[in-house]
């Protein structure tokens, strides 16, 4: 009996699953009304009904699923969610329907369909709270708050720890969270640095929920830098296998998108502080204010004590990335630099230099690197780079010629990759000749998003 109704069962996900793909509304609806719990059932290779009619192009079906309350964030066994496939696809209506959030907004973005892509290191699951930076009292009174988190760094390395002790892909790692009695002694030290990052950001609060003036104020998080000896910092955590990242470039990449953006921020103010203890315009010395987000010389005369200037404030620098496509539109450009792995070609890019626009630098740095010249340049995304401090563009630039000629100063090697090629690679991995940068960079969204451009697949 047990048997028979397992088969049944499966028939009747099949059934959904199949009218889901084939665009059966009438279908779709009728079995969900009669068992809903088919909403997320998986089928082969971990496919959802959401999926499959993402993949067909069946928008109808797709809002109705969503209207069912279905998770559209399920991934199947390639990692992908049915926002990738219909953004894989080219279902352009409903990669847009699929990238809403919960409340129905959707970010606009001028001509490009990327802007809903969210880059490692840019969410910011932190309020900021700028305008609390001058209040001392306040940031004192947090600071000794019981609940509030701080985040030991470095050598500009976050403490983290790793669910296993071998360094297997599938490890875990989370940033070491402290409370104020295990750093106390910590922030007395004159060399120690402290930055106030922000505090959690509300949640929208349920039925049973305290709100109102009597609601608990969320936690508060700081960074602290100090050079006191990395081994004695790890004795501090509790955590199994605590360490500082040795390779911050691939290291960080395992952190959650979460804790990334928290790294993200509190990784170039405190890069920004290491180089600026002294004033760029005297040369005397300065000192931290505003919650770790401005420094002032102290020497009374000093020309930085008189309007604004760059120096007193963090520095973001901006940095084009762009990928380059063949005039045929069916070839993108990519280049490799000695420090890659074996095998790894990636986007080109470039520091923007002062006076400088965005496609200008797009038009320098690409011809500089690869002899290759570029016309229209349109932007699409950007991600935050705390490597140090540096705001990745994102761009797509058509090329107006095609001969290569790598500057060996800049780069190896740099060659024109047919889609056909580069979508194997995104879809196969290092079990290729050529492999692209990993997901977690700039590089490898604006590779897969040239993909998905009229791919015709």
């Amino acid at each position: 009996m047990t048997s028979l109704q397992l088969s049944a069962k499966e028939e009747m996900v099949e059934n959904f699953l199949d009218a889901a793909a084939r665009g059966d509304l009438t279908q779709v609806s009728t079995l969900l009304s009669n068992v809903p719990s088919l909403i997320n059932q998986k089928g082969y290779s971990g496919w959802t009904a959401l999926m499959l009619a993402a993949r067909n192009g069946h928008y109808s079906v797709v809002k109705t699923l969503l209207s069912h309350g279905c998770d559209k964030f399920s991934v199947n066994s390639s990692s992908q969610t049915a926002y990738d496939i219909s953004k894989f696809w080219g279902h352009r209506n409903i990669s847009d329907l699929l990238s809403r959030t919960d409340e129905g907004c959707q970010r606009v973005l001028p001509g490009s369909d990327l802007h809903q892509q969210e880059n490692f290191f840019s969410r910011e699951p932190l309020d900021r709270l700028s305008g609390k930076r001058t209040d001392k009292v306040w940031l004192e009174a947090k600071q000794s708050d019981p609940d509030t988190v701080y985040l030991l760094f470095s050598n500009l390395n976050p403490m983290v720890s790793r669910s296993q002790e071998d360094d297997n892909e599938g490890a875990e790692t989370k940033l070491c969270r402290f409370r104020h009695e295990a750093v106390k002694d910590l922030l007395l030290k004159p060399e120690t640095v402290l930055i106030f990052l922000g505090e959690e950001r509300r949640k929208k609060p349920s039925s049973s929920s305290q709100t109102g003036e009597g609601a608990p104020e969320p936690p508060a998080w700081f960074a602290i830098h100090t050079d006191e000896d990395a081994a004695e910092l790890l004795k501090r955590c509790r955590e199994k296998n605590s360490s500082f990242p040795k390779l911050p470039q691939r290291d960080l990449l395992k952190l959650s998108e979460e804790e990334a953006g928290v790294v993200a921020q509190a990784r170039s103010v405190l890069a920004w502080h290491s180089r600026y203890s002294f004033c760029p315009t005297c040369g005397s010395s300065t000192e931290m204010e505003e919650g770790g987000y401005k420094r002032r010389c102290r020497n009374a005369d000093c020309r930085s004590l008189k309007g604004v200037h760059n120096t007193c404030y963090p520095r973001v620098d901006p940095v084009v990335i762009m990928l380059v496509i063949h005039p045929d539109g069916n070839q993108c450009l990519l280049g490799r630099k000695k420090v890659f792995p074996v095998g790894m070609f990636s986007c080109l890019a470039g520091f923007v230099e002062p006076g400088e626009s965005v496609e200008e630098a797009v038009r320098r740095e690409t011809e500089e690197e690869s002899g290759v010249k570029v016309g229209p340049v349109q932007y699409l995304c950007c991600q935050p780079w705390p490597m140090p401090s540096n705001l990745m563009i994102g761009c797509l630039a058509v090329a107006i010629s095609t001969d290569i000629k790598v500057d060996e100063n800049e780069i190896e090697e740099a060659r024109w990759f047919t889609r056909q090629q580069v979508t194997e690679s995104l879809l196969k991995g290092s079990r290729l000749a050529l492999t692209i940068p990993p997901r977690q960079t700039i590089a490898h969204q604006l590779i897969r998003h040239w993909i998905g451009m009229n791919s015709n697949l």
